[in-house]
């Protein structure tokens, strides 16, 4: 994956101390996050095609994704110049603005924003879970998102400080027991005697998810924690930029899938659907398998067993 990183600050970023964090975060996507989850991609800066082009350009596209450094959080001008410059690719932005804001370097907002690019790049991933509160004993859906959880936590590469990260055994564990020998995030920083639990919440960081009963979706950080609503908060600036936002609300994905398609000249059609027909409650099997009686599997998940709830 060649992610495509356009330098909008306005000089504030210099291209060469941007150039520095690239190459620092490279390192980190190479050394640090593809062994742990076997994914990886390369940032290259690119050039600008202007600073608000009128008509469709692609200059700025030379890889699969795009990151977008702006200085200010005017999300409609940043928004405005993707849309008229994108293909339907996957994109992020780093607002400096915002990173200020909450006392953090850009090159972590930069990493974080990258991570999870390369971790859900559309936006559409969801993990099934515990709901972060005990209290309510069933499973949602959680974000699959690579740093939101250790988000307020950095370490440097090459001089240059990055976001931290969740490891995939993060996604497997249940309320009652992680497995054993698990690190759920890089540094594995303790707090209050124990690391990272499977999704669980680090001081400063927050997570969301889907909730099926509420039929919503809803962000969770530890009670008290004043850091994570301040970051929240923060980041709320950011719009329809955030990822958050994609995840959250499917009528703001449908607005910006049609705001590219705009862009691009085009309307959208979506193409007719094919007839489907249920199939994991047949009774009639080929000869030699066993016949799944109505309301088997379907009703008590693999292997016979009733869902978890919590």
């Amino acid at each position: 994956m060649l992610i495509s990183v356009v330098n909008h600050t306005d000089k504030e970023v210099p291209d060469e101390d941007l150039q520095d964090a690239l190459r620092a975060i490279n390192r980190q996507i190479e050394g640090d996050f593809a062994p742990y989850w076997g994914m990886s991609a390369t940032l290259r800066l690119e050039g600008r095609s202007a600073e608000k082009p009128e008509t469709v350009e692609l200059a700025d596209l030379r890889g699969d994704a795009v990151i977008y450094m702006w200085n200010k959080a005017d999300v409609e001008d940043a928004l405005g110049y993707h849309f008229q410059n994108n293909r339907g690719i996957p994109f992020g932005f780093v607002f400096t603005s915002i990173a200020k804001e909450i006392g953090e370097d850009w090159s972590v907002t930069l990493s974080h924003e990258a991570l999870e690019l390369i971790g859900d790049p559309e936006t559409n991933l969801l993990v099934v879970g515990p709901h972060p509160d005990p209290a309510q004993n069933r499973d949602v859906f959680h974000w699959f998102e690579m740093c939101d959880a250790v988000q307020a936590q950095s370490y440097k590469v090459d001089g240059i400080r990055v976001s931290n990260f969740l490891l995939p055994l993060y996604f497997t564990g249940t309320r009652e027991t992680d497995e054993v020998g698990a690190r759920n995030d890089f540094l594995g920083r303790e707090h209050e005697g124990q690391t990272l639990r499977s999704f669980g919440i680090n001081p400063g960081g927050y997570i969301g998810f889907y909730d099926p009963e509420l039929g919503k979706h809803d962000t969770y950080s530890l009670r008290g924690d004043r850091r994570a609503v301040e970051r929240f908060e923060a980041k709320l600036k950011a719009g329809e930029a955030r990822r958050a936002v994609r995840y959250r609300y499917p009528e703001e994905r449908e607005k910006l899938q049609r705001r590219a398609a705009q862009g691009r000249g085009r309307s959208i059609a979506a193409a007719k659907p094919l007839p489907v027909e249920p199939i994991g409650q047949r009774a009639v099997t080929p000869a030699g398998l066993p016949g799944l009686a109505r309301g088997s599997m379907a009703a008590k998940g693999a292997g016979g067993r009733s869902p978890r709830k919590g």
